[in-house]
């Protein structure tokens, strides 16, 4: 059963610009950016003196990433039973305020906390908890705008390890990965627009596909890709994405009529062409991204192959480039043609986005513990966390 408001429908049916981009000129206001790739826009330059420490905050277990927005830095976590975003200065790390709410740990084969990054869009943040608990807040505020169980309000299985896709806001409508193929609300009221069924969602966040005359939506399901239209929530196509667990968990990158698909648990790397019934344009295991996306950047693909190490792979056709091992089960992001990576143990590294060699920039050592989170970039600061919830900002040189 579907639920049509048909002002907001046309609202986004209407929207001049459908992609991935966030509706704000910050560059990091959501999970891997503006434009969802993981790539910032800022013209950071890098030396080989390190980014330096300007301020350390505790958060408490999870994996969110950080959101930066109006010189506010937002990110979750979990201590004493219950889940918080916290806000903080992005100058100063001085806390701005908290949103807390009950949540279990569901420390399940890794240390637990919250997945979802929070999503700034216009004056508000939005979060999504393990369970489906959402909430809209004043960003600047963190007041409650309004929250409530969107899992439990439509029936959708909760994923083994919890929902983990980040809410993705398109003019005034939010889109989360909950349920057989994604779920639509009123951003402002949390008013349901459309469900799917009942089934477990995957754990990407749904991401829009860019330039497509039909908005539509490509969603991790927890066994396919689907791309679904975004304004009646229909299955427009589906193309099967079999991982083990159903950990369908890195975002799809798009560029033009192809999309890259890749999953972990040997899995692989998949680049499939949309422009008709879908269908594999190659597909291999090099690239085994078990959480964290691939950046795309100038027709290759930069990216962790589950914890073999870091990789780059031609766009077109699937041949690896080059290897990095020593990095562990890592994630990054990019920079004005840089690549900026964390090591699973918290080495920062700096180096060239090229597909001729790995060239170094700098290392150093940033956080300890185990980190599975990728970098924010804003505002010449590059933001990292490990598991335990140690959040760093770096200032860049």
């Amino acid at each position: 059963m579907r639920f049509i408001v048909p002002a907001l429908l046309a609202t986004v049916i209407a929207a001049p610009a459908w992609s991935a981009a966030a509706t704000s000129a910050d560059t990091w206001p959501q999970y891997r950016g503006a434009n969802r790739d993981g790539i910032s826009t800022e013209k950071l330059t890098f030396s080989a003196t390190p980014p330096e420490q300007v301020w350390k905050a505790s958060l408490g277990f999870g994996f969110t990433s950080i959101a930066v927005s109006g010189g506010l830095v937002y990110a979750g976590g979990h201590k004493d039973g219950q889940d918080t975003l916290y806000c903080f200065d992005a100058k100063t790390g001085k806390s701005a305020w908290t949103f807390s709410h009950a949540a279990e740990l569901t420390a399940n084969m890794y240390e637990g906390g919250p997945n979802a990054t929070p999503t700034v869009s216009g004056k508000n943040v939005y979060l999504l908890a393990k369970d489906g608990f959402t909430a809209c807040l004043d960003a600047k505020t963190g007041k409650v705008v309004w929250q409530k169980n969107i899992a439990q309000e439509v029936g959708a299985a909760k994923p083994d390890w919890g929902f983990s896709g980040s809410p993705t806001v398109v003019g005034r409508a939010l889109f989360l990965n909950i349920g057989s193929h994604g779920t639509a609300v009123e951003a402002a009221t949390g008013k349901l627009v459309w469900k799917s069924g009942g089934s477990k969602a995957g754990y990407a966040s749904v991401i829009p596909l860019p330039g497509a005359k039909t908005p539509t939506l490509l969603v991790a399901t927890e066994n396919a890709l689907a791309g679904v239209d975004a304004a009646s929530g229909k299955k427009l196509w589906s193309h099967a994405w079999t991982t083990m667990y159903g950990v369908n968990a890195a975002d799809p990158i798009a560029l033009g009529n192809q999309v890259f698909i890749s999953g972990g648990y040997n899995y692989g790397g998949n680049l499939v062409d949309i422009s008709g019934q879908p269908r594999d344009v190659w597909k291999n295991t090099a690239m085994r991204n078990h959480f964290n996306a691939c950046v795309l950047i100038d027709g290759h693909l930069y990216g962790f192959d589950d914890d073999k190490g870091l990789k780059c792979l031609d766009w077109k056709t699937g041949e690896t480039k080059w290897h990095k091992d020593g990095l562990g089960k890592g994630s990054l992001a990019a920079v004005n043609g840089k690549l900026v990576i964390l090591s699973e143990r918290g080495e920062l590294v700096i180096a060239e986005a090229t597909p001729s060699a790995f060239t170094e920039i700098s290392r150093s050592q940033v956080l300890g513990g185990r980190c599975w989170t990728s970098p924010a970039i804003a505002d010449g600061r590059i933001y990292v966390r490990n598991a335990k919830g140690d959040l760093v900002c770096l200032a860049v040189k």
